[in-house]
């Protein structure tokens, strides 16, 4: 591997940039190992965390375009994971429940996600990974939060 200016390798921005494109393509590559995409995992995610919800609330929360949304949940329903019903109070707006089977994909991704973690994180303590999450997690709250897509 060739070496980094040392402009660069000293500025946050772009180790944050990097680690980023090593973290996307290991978190992709885990997901696709376990026959999944990330956008299944986070609309699992939410409807587990939050319970039903409309697949605009979906997008909302998993931070999701409409389309990626609608594809994902489509796909997550072909397989027996979510259910989508009409919204009983606006019969044009669909409602996404999680099934059982969705629950148990959803212990089967965290834990394909656990294993990326472990691999992406090797060379950090345990503190170390802790004291990673609470500062940019806490970069991210300084700016607003995640970006949108």
């Amino acid at each position: 591997m060739e070496p980094t200016p040392g402009r660069l390798a000293t500025r946050a921005s772009w180790l944050i940039t990097q680690a980023a494109v090593h973290a996307r393509r290991a978190v992709s590559e885990g997901f696709a190992e376990a026959g999944a995409r990330g956008y299944h995992y986070r609309v699992l995610a939410a409807l587990r965390e939050f319970g039903p919800a409309s697949q605009a609330k979906l997008g909302q929360r998993c931070r999701m375009d409409r389309s990626d949304v609608v594809a994902a949940v489509t796909e997550l329903e072909a397989q027996g994971f979510v259910e989508r019903s009409a919204d009983p109070a606006d019969r044009r707006r669909n409602t996404v429940t999680i099934t059982g089977a969705g629950i148990r994909r959803l212990g089967r991704l965290d834990r394909a996600l656990d294993d990326v973690q472990d691999e992406l994180l090797a060379p950090l303590s345990a503190t170390e990974r802790q004291a990673l999450i609470a500062l940019l997690g806490k970069l991210l709250e300084h700016h607003g939060g995640a970006p949108s897509p």
